[in-house]
């Protein structure tokens, strides 16, 4: 196929991915999932690497969904594969222990916003509406969004975007805790996500994938055996040559040039 639903950039230690169909509303087709995986995979992998930013073209939506155009040929088997697809193929940004950040540069709507959701941390433009409508269509959010939406705002404010359907604003979804930042005007997501993200980026890898672990075991056990689990994170960064690095540096007065390792 000539389509190439979805673009790779790699700008220093930051990998982007865009998913590129404005003409479909950048909606999830059965390809761009694949190629998200695919490209998930290859970003993971790579060493030079430290955080991930997902986005998509124009300025308006960051995705719609599901392609419905796609979907009206699909039976009821083929939806199902469809839906385990946002498992197989987008687990590994779930997954990644390296950060996944956001870039909303529009609106983003059911597989759109799950799509959001599985990433560590979240940016929109200010234009930005947020929404979980699947209801509204007789069906319910399938790709994480009923498991994840209320881990992130809580159980009763999921409960109002999943059964009402309605989109919340960028303000909203900031005050909720759903966006962790919204970018100023006139100013480009992408690059405001990169200036955001500096730390992360110079960061020590191995310290934040230690914490990333760290608190996602939180969000599944109970706190006694959270604590047990995070001493055992602790102690892979005591062990790094970063945190060594970062001992240093402090000594020394100028910033940790950390290596991963």
């Amino acid at each position: 196929m000539s389509e190439t639903p979805v673009r790779l950039e790699r700008r220093g230690p930051v990998g982007i991915l865009t998913v590129d169909r404005p003409e479909r509303r950048n909606a999830l087709s059965r390809l761009t999932l694949t190629e998200l995986g695919r490209l998930g995979r290859e970003l993971v992998l790579d060493p030079a690497i430290r955080a991930i930013v997902i986005t998509a073209s124009g300025d308006k939506v960051f995705c719609a969904g599901a392609d419905l155009k796609e979907r009206q040929a699909f039976t009821n088997e083929d939806v199902r594969v469809q839906v385990g697809l946002y498992r197989t193929e987008l687990g590994i940004l779930d997954k990644s222990p390296k950060p996944v950040i956001a870039a909303l540069n529009g609106s983003a709507f059911g597989g759109g916003l799950e799509l959001a959701l599985i990433c560590d941390l979240r940016v929109c433009v200010p234009s930005a509406l947020l929404a979980l409508p699947e209801t509204t269509l007789g069906i319910i959010p399938g790709a994480g969004g009923t498991q994840r939406l209320p881990r992130v705002i809580g159980e009763a404010r999921a409960k109002e975007m999943i059964l009402l359907g309605r989109p919340i604003n960028a303000e909203t979804a900031l005050a909720w805790g759903l966006v962790n930042r919204i970018s100023p005007a006139n100013v480009d997501v992408v690059e405001d996500v990169i200036t955001f993200i500096k730390p992360i980026a110079e960061g020590a890898p191995i310290a934040q994938a230690a914490a990333l672990a760290a608190v996602d075991i939180a969000l599944s056990t109970d706190l006694d055996q959270g604590l047990q689990l995070e001493r055992v994170h602790y102690d892979e960064t005591l062990r790094s040559s970063d945190r060594l690095e970062a001992l240093a540096a402090f000594a020394e007065k100028r910033p940790p040039r950390f290596s991963g390792k």
